[in-house]
């Protein structure tokens, strides 16, 4: 369970000896997510999406984003032909639960290589990198680093920063609401997004050993 402010999400890996069809033989591995939001994860009810019996946009380009930020800090090669699912359960949302999904969801992969190394299934550790998320916006004319939620409803500027614990690039999504944002003000949330992103990554590092 990763606990940012009032955001808890629930990330687990389940390991299979299997990899989808479009890399089968390749020798590679893959790392997929999923991501979903409770009912009253919101301070008014969500309806499932099971009920409606479909995703919903928001919820596929979330999982799609978790997935590939993830797959960045990882070696396919040495994970071999298997696949990990990380799946993200939204247990309470306050703003930003994409980027604590990645961040948690990280942890839960490490644990799940590290069993994969334990008994002996992989020689090599695949994680070459940690891979964490924060948001960072303006708000209220300031920059401000993790956004709540009525904090984010209000911001001028808004954005989410992946980044691996090197401090590389994983992906960026940024944008203005109702307003426009200088180079020194993207500058200036870079600077903040990597801040958090450093904290962070020793939180996971601190997790994961403890």
């Amino acid at each position: 369970m990763i606990r940012m402010g009032d955001t808890h999400v629930l990330c687990t890996a389940s390991l299979e000896d299997r990899v989808p069809p479009f890399i089968k033989g390749s020798g590679l591995g893959w790392v997929t997510a999923e991501y979903g939001m409770l009912p009253r994860s919101t301070s008014s009810r969500m309806r499932r999406e099971a009920t409606a019996g479909k995703q919903g946009g928001r919820t596929v380009e979330i999982q799609r984003l978790i997935g590939r930020s993830l797959r960045a800090g990882v070696d396919r090669v040495a994970l071999g032909e298997r696949q990990i699912t990380v799946d993200c359960d939204v247990i309470q949302a306050d703003g930003g639960t994409r980027c604590a999904s990645i961040t948690g969801g990280w942890i839960a992969l490490r644990l799940a290589v590290n069993k994969l190394l334990k008994v002996g299934d992989i020689i090599s550790d695949p994680l070459v990198d940690p891979v964490a998320a924060v948001s960072c916006g303006i708000y209220a004319g300031q920059p401000v680093l993790d956004l709540d939620y009525p904090e984010d409803s209000e911001a001028g500027v808004d954005g989410n920063f992946i980044m691996t614990g090197s401090g590389q690039l994983i992906e960026v999504q940024m944008s203005a609401e109702g307003a426009t944002y200088s180079r020194e003000q993207m500058n200036q949330l870079m600077d903040l997004a990597e801040k958090g992103v450093n904290e962070l990554v020793s939180a996971q590092k601190a997790a994961v050993n403890a």
